[in-house]
């Protein structure tokens, strides 16, 4: 049947390009392929009832759309069944899941780590082999590229994120990401990082100049009712090329029960750049225990989102199914070697960047109960926002609170802990100073808080009053305390409009001897 079918569209596309001329006889082929009439799941034999599984049928619609540059149009009326079949869609693209519902069976799986959409490209990723070293802010990388190109540099030699606490572990390879033209010349927008002083792998990865659009699609997923261990399943929309948008998409999550395995992320963008998605619903999944790299209980982590060596992704008029605020949820972004995310008239639980992101922005958006994680450099730029979490911004203790940089809260409403009876702080963390993450860990060097509302009106019983920074190391109390990896402080805090609901001042820490060279600058 699906022979006789592309024998079908075969014989279509002639008329097709026909048509695709205009009036003057020009060739409008590489205009929007909306133009284009698209491809149909029906005609390849997907039935569309919830019942069968329609995956290869799925696979199919999309190889044909794939060899002959042809959009895909799911039919709005049908309920598409994906089963645990071990097989991937390849979608290269335009595709429009239209109102269609597409069920995820994920109860029996062949195979927990393939995706069920890949959206790739067709250029090919090559390596650079006469690129042995990469400085800091370097500006050109000296070898000329076919065009723009995502860059992944790895030195294995050196470990960095050596994480610390209940999931330590012996750290990640050195690696950067960072775009070049076709000269060489980096983004610096985005600029190099580190410096390699070796480099074990190198790779480009050329970046599509056509976007690529995802529209639409109701997604729901039956969870899994695996041991609650780190078995990650990645059953979702694998995002693996440039310049690529996913609008008005929805998932949700069903059939979670007391255990099951974590997720990592629906919408799961890796090895690209330029990603936007945009008025998206999703889920937050139920948080699970297990037990940690230290031999203890932990919380598990699972996702919705996720991003992971991708640069310039951002989510805009983003939200999620359940309450933000709920703790029986875990937060629902997860990302690690990021440069320039972007949080834009969102609300979610979450905003979390574990191994490092450069350049940070949220706007316009509301924060829940796990509010801001992040350790990074760069920039981090969080204004016209309101924060539920514990503080505005907590610098994440297991890679060592770090950020090498500014941080700026302008314009912003914080409440902490969703209005429970904390003893608030608007920038937490901890570093003992005692463990080597890798690298130099840093405070961030300047810090601007303007225009921001405390609302601590729910606060405990002898409240002092909100503080800058939490006590980052209860242990340093006097001059004797020595530091085997110094943490960088804080030179300078910028106050200016800062108000509470309790009346009472903005303080600068429980811990006055750590923060006692930090220069505070208070305005009206």
């Amino acid at each position: 049947m699906i022979e006789n079918l592309m024998m079908k569209y075969a014989l279509l596309i002639p008329f097709l390009l026909i048509c695709a001329r205009d009036t003057k006889g020009q060739d409008n082929r590489l205009h929007p392929s909306s133009s284009r009439a698209p491809v149909s799941y029906h005609d390849f034999g997907a039935k569309g009832d919830g019942k069968t599984d329609d995956l290869d049928a799925i696979a199919a619609a999309h190889e044909f759309a794939n060899l002959h540059g042809l959009p895909v149009k799911a039919d709005d009326k049908a309920t598409y069944y994906i089963g645990g079949k071990a097989r991937t869609v390849v979608v290269r693209t335009d595709t429009d899941f239209g109102k269609a519902n597409f069920i995820i069976d994920d109860t029996e799986v062949q195979d927990r780590d393939g995706a069920i959409f890949t959206v790739s490209s067709t250029l090919q990723p090559f390596k650079l082999p006469t690129v042995t070293t990469l400085k800091r802010d370097q500006k050109k990388i000296g070898v000329p590229l076919p065009g723009p190109c995502l860059i992944t540099v790895t030195n294995s030699h050196i470990k960095q994120y050596i994480r610390f606490g209940l999931n330590q572990n012996n750290g990640s390879s050195q690696t950067d990401i960072f775009v070049a033209d076709k000269n060489g010349n980096v983004d610096m927008n985005a600029p190099i990082i580190w410096d390699f002083d070796q480099i074990t792998d190198i790779t480009a990865r050329p970046i599509d100049e056509k976007p690529l659009k995802i529209t639409g699609g109701r997604f729901t997923t039956i969870a899994n009712n695996a041991e609650s261990k780190y078995t990650y399943y990645n059953r979702n929309i694998a995002v693996r090329r440039s310049n690529v948008t996913i609008e008005g998409l929805e998932h949700r999550v069903t059939g979670e029960g007391d255990h099951g395995a974590p997720y990592g992320g629906f919408i799961n963008i890796g090895e690209c750049a330029y990603v936007t998605v945009k008025n998206t619903i999703l889920t937050g999944h139920l948080t699970y225990n297990t037990v940690g790299a230290a031999g203890k209980p932990v919380s598990m982590g699972t996702y919705d989102l996720s991003a992971n060596r991708a640069l310039n992704v951002s989510f805009i008029n983003c939200s999620q199914t359940n309450d933000i605020n709920d703790t029986k949820y875990w937060g629902i972004l997860g990302s690690n070697f990021c440069k320039n995310l972007l949080y834009d008239r969102c609300t979610l639980s979450r905003f979390d960047a574990h191994q490092g992101v450069a350049n940070a922005t949220i706007r316009n958006s509301t924060l829940g109960h796990m509010g801001i994680n992040a350790i990074g450099s760069g920039k981090l730029l969080i204004e016209n926002s309101t924060i539920r979490g514990r503080s505005v911004v907590n610098l994440r203790p297991d890679y060592g609170s770090t950020w090498q940089g500014e941080l700026v809260i302008r314009n912003c409403v914080f409440i902490p802990a969703n209005g429970k009876p904390i003893n608030a702080s608007i920038i937490s963390g901890s570093n003992s100073g005692q463990h080597d993450f890798g690298y130099v860990c840093y405070m961030p060097e300047r810090i601007t808080i303007e225009n921001l509302r405390i609302d601590d009106s729910g606060h405990p019983e002898k409240y002092e009053g909100p503080s800058i920074f939490a006590n980052f190391n209860p242990e340093m109390k006097d001059s004797t305390y020595r530091e085997q990896f110094p943490y960088v402080k804080t030179k300078e805090v910028t106050l200016k409009n800062v108000t509470t609901a309790s009346g009472k001042p903005v303080r600068v820490s429980d811990n006055l001897f750590q923060f006692k060279e930090v220069k505070v600058n208070e305005g009206k």
